[in-house]
């Protein structure tokens, strides 16, 4: 006789019991329902001392997501510092970048955190693109049980300032996700504002959690790592200018610098396709001839942040001059009662065109102030953009060169009527500093700019100008892991004499075989100018067929012509070679980004 229907009614609960276990399960959460769950699933195993903390933490606890789109480091790092001071405050955090998730994942949140800068005209930085699309389009789920919250950074420079936080934001709320807080639009001088937004933000999220929190005495942070770095933006490394060495000719327009920098015994490691962040001073012909200018005393003491320092010293290594915010050109235009400011304030485009032209001390020598206004040194301080650093892409690998860390720098100059006008960092960095001076530096890593991690994949580098620094990088990397895939290089300047960056390097690189080929453009050698893109079009059968057997693209360089030329000759070479629609070769040049084939650092 079978044994079945006695074991199965051991295991079911009679008509008192099951009435019982209803009554006591009718009120509560879907978190303490998990906690009952695995509370029981222990007993059954017989696991003794068996204790709500214990079991709640292999349940269910609630979670706070973190993402970030970056293409420069500085979302990145304004969502690492969140995350840290959430998980100080007891939240259970997940930090990820919007590249790390599948879009469809963004159904299984309850409460988010969104840190998205906006890169170039509007556009979502590359480890966005994916989400960003998503939550815009028609396979976008209801997240009527999302809690979110978003902080964008931006450049008031830029006509769509903050656009991808903004639309993260409104496409949110539309899918009927409810605010935390709400959105911060950051401009380029964000780090008060973002901490003082992160900690009104956290305050509410922890409200909203107060209950999972509580009950399920959880304190862990997921997919944080290296969070208190040693050397970061914040926190720079004070290292040695070993090099700064012209390596355009003497007839050349431009004023491009090797440059190497000893990274000593900090310990910082940076991999191939990372940038390094660079602080400097403003050099003290200029912050002389602005205080002139403006009539005031250089040992003046003014108060910034928490400390008073001298003006001279404030405009030296506080404030920006070399770059104009239009922010200033309002406030000296309502100071000055300046024409030539007044007619363009309406303009955004004028006003922007403008600040982009000039600097501090021109915008104030080209419209003096009358004499009955009055302006003190905090006042205009106060008016002006604290320096943030400029991020270089690294042109070195420490396979190559160990505590060492190689840039290729263009000296930003112009003139106007009567000075010579240099870069802020490119100046200091050429001019500003000796050899075996101090320059304050950091590494910014970038994910989304990286070799294959297979050796045997080719690929294709398109680097005008100083944009072929990171190449130099993979090259040298690429050598020292002795990686056997195909490397072709597409480079161009102006001309072939004068401007032909790391020419010999390049030149032993395809005598030993590392480099497969180079493709090269110098647009001012020929009547007709010739770019990088014009060369990847007359190569377009063998660029296709690189595509095909799997070849990774990369872009670095100017973001404003260059990379939007050169991804509309790589459609066309697509949509012709693959004989594709437009569509279908948009849809190619989707996948291998997704695919992280298709890869730019531009700027």
């Amino acid at each position: 006789m079978s044994t079945e229907p006695q074991k199965l009614n051991q295991t079911m609960l009679d008509t008192n019991q099951l009435a019982s276990f209803q009554q006591s399960i009718n009120d509560l959460s879907p978190l303490q329902l998990a906690w009952a769950s695995g509370y029981l699933a222990a007993k059954a195993e017989n696991v003794t001392n068996v204790t709500a903390p214990a079991v709640i933490a292999s349940a269910v606890p609630a979670t706070l997501t973190i993402l970030y789109g970056s293409q420069t480091g500085n979302a990145k790092g304004v969502a690492k510092n969140l995350a840290a001071q959430a998980s100080a405050e007891g939240l259970n955090v997940e930090l990820k970048s919007m590249g790390e998730i599948k879009p469809k994942a963004i159904k299984n949140i309850t409460h988010l955190l969104i840190v998205a800068s906006t890169n170039g005209e509007g556009e979502a930085p590359d480890d966005a693109i994916a989400l960003h699309e998503f939550l815009s389009s028609k396979k976008a789920p209801r997240l009527d049980h999302l809690y979110y919250s978003v902080l964008a950074l931006g450049d008031t420079s830029y006509e769509l300032y903050c656009q991808t936080g903004k639309d993260f934001d409104l496409n949110l709320e539309k899918l009927g996700a409810k605010r935390i807080a709400p959105r911060l639009d950051c401009d380029v001088d964000y780090d008060e504002a973002a901490n003082t937004w992160s900690t009104t933000v956290i305050t509410e999220v922890k409200a909203l959690l107060s209950s999972e929190i509580a009950a399920s005495n959880v304190v862990a942070l997921a997919s944080v790592d290296n969070i208190e770095e040693l050397y970061t933006k914040q926190k720079p490394y004070t290292a040695e200018l070993l090099l700064s060495q012209k390596i355009t000719g003497r007839d050349s327009a431009k004023d491009v610098r090797h440059v190497e920098i000893d990274l000593g015994e900090s310990g910082l490691t940076y991999q191939a396709g990372d940038a390094l962040g660079v602080w400097f001073e403003n050099s003290v012909a200029l912050v002389d001839e602005l205080i002139t200018e403006l009539g005031f005393d250089d040992q003046e003491k003014v108060t910034v942040g928490d400390e008073k320092i001298t003006l001279g010293e404030a405009l030296k290594t506080k404030f920006e001059i070399t770059q104009t915010s239009i922010q200033f050109v309002n406030f000296w235009a309502e100071k000055s009662q300046a024409t030539n400011l007044l007619n363009i304030l309406d303009d955004k485009s004028a006003m922007r065109e403008y600040a982009a032209n000039h600097q501090v001390v021109d915008v104030v020598k080209s419209s003096p102030l009358p004499n009955e206004v009055k302006l003190n040194a905090e006042e205009f301080i106060n008016a002006l953009r604290k320096i943030t650093p400029r991020l270089y892409s690294i042109a070195s690998s420490q396979s190559e060169v160990e505590e060492e860390v190689h840039l290729t720098v263009g000296l930003v100059q112009y003139h106007t009527e009567d000075a010579s006008r240099e870069g802020g960092a490119s100046g200091f960095l050429a001019n500003g500093i000796d050899e075996g001076g101090e320059v304050k530096v950091f590494v910014e890593h970038n994910n989304n700019f990286r070799l294959p991690a297979d050796n045997e994949t080719p690929i294709i580098m398109i680097g005008p100008g100083t944009g072929v620094a990171p190449f130099r990088a993979f090259l040298q990397e690429r050598e020292a892991t002795e990686a056997a895939g195909d490397n072709w290089l597409f480079f161009g300047n102006q001309t072939f004499t004068q401007d032909f960056l790391y020419q010999v390097e390049w030149q032993n690189y395809l005598k030993s075989g590392l480099l497969t080929k180079i493709d090269l453009a110098f647009s001012r050698d020929q009547v007709e100018k010739i770019y990088v893109q014009d060369r990847l079009l007359e190569n377009a059968d063998e660029v296709f067929a690189w595509l095909e057997r799997g070849a990774h693209i990369y872009v670095c360089g100017d973001m404003s012509r260059m990379a939007k030329d050169v991804e509309a000759a790589l459609l066309t070479i697509i949509a012709t070679k693959g004989k594709l629609s437009q569509e279908q070769a948009s849809d190619y040049l989707k996948d291998l980004r997704n695919a992280k084939r298709y890869q730019k650092d531009v700027y």
